[in-house]
């Protein structure tokens, strides 16, 4: 690869045919810092958080309603029984405590644009999937597209790569049904404005975010001592502490598994984190009780639900103050030069290679911590670090960047529609905002390079070569995607199609196609 097919295909997206090969590739990558848009307008006109947050309440007030109706109904059946009467038809039969989450045909229908099939009232596992099935079809899946959309016409394809990198680094997933309206909306509020700030504030805006608190169980997390939990404990309720988000963040947002953190660090952090949780989710008493009245989908903090205590971390005191105990753990989590590492190794494996050179991982450790997080000069340091420039291939795309780069290379914004992006990811692996944890996707070659998923992409290829109607002639298009590196056997057996459909399907899945 010559640099400009670097910079086009590994830091960027892949290249379009209306796109000029960069003259100075590491020039133009940097100007793309000045060039990127936070909220271009397929992403600005979508719905706001506090909307989705405010149906996802009224649903939930709607559940727990029939919860309370059924629990009424078992109540009233075994009043019957024992008066040696018939169960009341009120009676929840299909009640389940811990309603199962929404599965793959659900989902497609969601997003598909199915109608939901009408709930029973007191049958919660089936609101459950007529819910989740309106909120794949109204938010998630137009959010995918609108994300599609995003990287195909972006004038910054670098930073959009890193939007890509970081929303992962930060997985949340669909799988949990409360978070399927809200996925687009974590990447577009807490990743996008501040991929170009300080790490810190980009940590903040992710811990703080409802789908994450909604993700990893935060919102429910109740401290034993807190006034809530005192009182839960003595009427018999089962409250309780939750370290799902504080283990997360330990391990996988900032200092990285086996970095000295023990399981007493991640309980106290786990103590200082509660009382933070998410606004406008229940309503009326309950709301006014636990103290999370506000706008739907914002963060709170409800001290009712808080710890009470100094809290030790890492073998440093905090004191007891509230929302800031936890802040002030975090803040110094996202200094750490633990953090630092963890960081430096996760983006010299993107544009690295699987085994990144100790040497630049050093050099991005040192850039973050000088620069106190400073994400802009992490970027400046990959790009201007010969390691990145290697001209064999360091990557397999992964399905995500295999699409995208498709899609740029036929100039196919058509595809950019919440069925057939939804569709394609899901057919070749990476459904999109739902990693099978919350370590997120893979970024190993071997994990997206199997005989199976090649096939995957062979057939997709063949699809959208199909979508062109013989409009591109591949012979021209393969070396303007990669200028200066388009191998001899590649432009020979393009060159032998017997169709330029044939030849368009071609271009897609050869090998400089398939790799960065």
């Amino acid at each position: 690869m010559v640099d400009a097919s670097i910079a086009l295909n590994r830091f960027g997206l892949g290249a379009r045919a209306d796109e000029v090969p960069p003259n100075a590739p590491r020039e133009w990558l940097l100007g793309q810092l000045r060039a990127f848009e936070p909220k271009p307008p397929m992403i600005s006109t979508l719905p706001a958080t506090r909307v989705i947050a405010a149906e996802l309440g009224d649903y939930l007030e709607q559940l727990r309603a029939a919860r309370a109706q059924a629990s009424d109904g078992r109540r009233q059946g075994l009043i019957a029984r024992l008066r040696g009467g018939q169960p009341s038809p009120a009676g929840g039969g299909q009640m389940r405590d811990r309603p199962a989450p929404p599965d793959d045909a659900m989902m497609q229908a969601g997003a598909a644009g199915g109608e939901a099939a009408p709930a029973e009232t007191n049958d919660p596992v089936a609101q459950i999937r007529a819910f989740a099935r309106k909120q794949g079809r109204d938010y998630y899946a137009t959010a995918v597209a609108a994300r599609a959309e995003a990287a195909l016409v972006t004038p910054a394809p670098f930073v959009e790569r890193l939007v890509h990198f970081w929303s992962n680094h930060f997985a949340i997933s669909i799988d949990k049904f409360q978070v399927i309206g809200l996925a687009g909306a974590f990447e577009f509020d807490a990743i996008r404005p501040h991929v170009l700030g300080k790490f810190r504030d980009m940590l903040f805006a992710v811990e703080r975010h409802p789908a994450m608190l909604l993700y990893l169980d935060q919102a429910q997390s109740v401290g034993p001592g807190s006034a809530l939990g005192s009182r839960g404990g003595r009427a018999g309720r089962q409250l309780g502490l939750n370290e799902n988000l504080a283990r997360e963040i330990l391990e996988l947002h900032t200092l990285g598994v086996r970095t000295g953190y023990s399981q007493t660090d991640v309980t106290e952090f786990a103590r200082a984190l509660t009382g933070w949780t998410v606004a406008g989710l229940s309503r009326g008493v309950c709301a006014r009780v636990v103290g999370t009245e506000g706008d739907p989908g914002s963060f709170i903090f409800a001290d009712r639900l808080h710890e009470p205590g100094a809290r030790t971390v890492l073998g440093k005191s905090y004191a007891a103050k509230g929302v800031e105990q936890a802040s002030a753990v975090l803040d110094d989590l996202a200094r750490h030069p633990a953090t630092a590492q963890h960081i430096a190794i996760k983006l010299s494996r993107h544009f690295a290679g699987d085994d990144p050179p100790p040497a630049l991982v050093a050099r991005l450790a040192a850039a973050f911590l000088k620069s106190d997080g400073d994400l802009p000069s992490l970027y400046r340091a990959i790009v201007e670090s010969p390691e990145c420039w290697g001209s064999e291939p360091v990557k397999f795309k992964t399905p995500w960047e295999w699409s995208v780069s498709a899609m740029r290379a036929v100039g196919a914004r058509d595809l950019a529609q919440p069925l057939v992006t939804v569709g394609l990811l899901n057919q070749l692996g990476q459904p999109v905002w739902r990693p099978g944890s919350p370590a997120g996707f893979d970024d190993i070659a071997a994990s997206w390079a199997g005989p199976d998923a090649v096939l995957r992409r062979v057939e997709a290829a063949q699809r959208i070569a199909w979508r062109t109607r013989d409009t591109i002639d591949a012979r021209k298009r393969a070396p303007q995607l990669f200028p200066g590196a388009l191998s001899v056997a590649t432009a020979e057996q393009i060159a032998r199609a017997e169709s330029p459909g044939q030849g368009v399907a071609l271009m897609l899945v050869a090998p400089e196609f398939m790799r960065r």
